[in-house]
């Protein structure tokens, strides 16, 4: 079976706004998703990219405005400033990792910390909001008191891979050594599975 890298930050509002997009291309054409929370600006040091706040204002300006049509043409609800963004995204990021694939629903999971944080003001790094997110995705809580050191080096790996794949953003999905960049390119991954 065939397998799309999925490489995202919990943090992204472009990868929220992909919903189950992803989940459902993968079903139809049978192929398996490997999630793979990164470091989103550990990886924009590495391939010239920068943080929103640190950007020309032009590109800041245009990522509000991209942010606000998409919300308005997908009706996916979204506040443009979040009360909790930036915030770490390793607590998140590491019971992704952590959670077995055979026990709950590992797409609903980063989809819960993604509303969490885009839609409902809530805290991703907060451990209460961490074990609401994993138990609405089937998984027992108690994996967020999991030992995260070899969580972390997952991260960090996930980080180098990024980076090995020639991926600079979230979210992007590989596959056959073919990048597709951002939510608005799903059309062309699931053009690509179906060809």
């Amino acid at each position: 079976m065939k397998t799309i890298s999925y490489y995202f930050s919990v943090l992204s509002p472009f990868t929220y706004f992909a919903g189950d997009r992803l989940e459902r291309i993968a079903a139809h054409h049978g192929v398996a998703i490997d999630y793979l929370p990164m470091d989103i600006m550990g990886l924009f040091g590495k391939t010239g990219g920068l943080p929103p706040k640190d950007r020309h204002i032009s590109r800041q300006n245009y990522r509000m405005q991209e942010i606000q049509r998409i919300a308005e043409h997908s009706g996916m609800p979204v506040n443009l400033k979040p009360k909790f963004w930036p915030t770490d995204p390793k607590p998140a990021s590491f019971t992704i990792i952590n959670a077995p694939n055979e026990q709950g629903d590992k797409g609903q999971l980063v989809r819960n910390y993604l509303t969490a944080c885009w839609a409902e003001e809530r805290d991703i790094a907060n451990p209460s909001v961490v074990q609401d997110c994993l138990k609405a995705a089937g998984f027992d809580p108690e994996i967020a008191d999991s030992d995260n050191n070899q969580a972390m080096e997952i991260f960090q790996q996930n980080t180098l891979r990024a980076e090995e794949d020639h991926v600079f953003g979230s979210p992007t999905y590989v596959i056959d050594g073919q990048v597709f960049w951002g939510q608005d390119r799903l059309d062309y991954l699931e053009w690509y599975l179906t060809k």
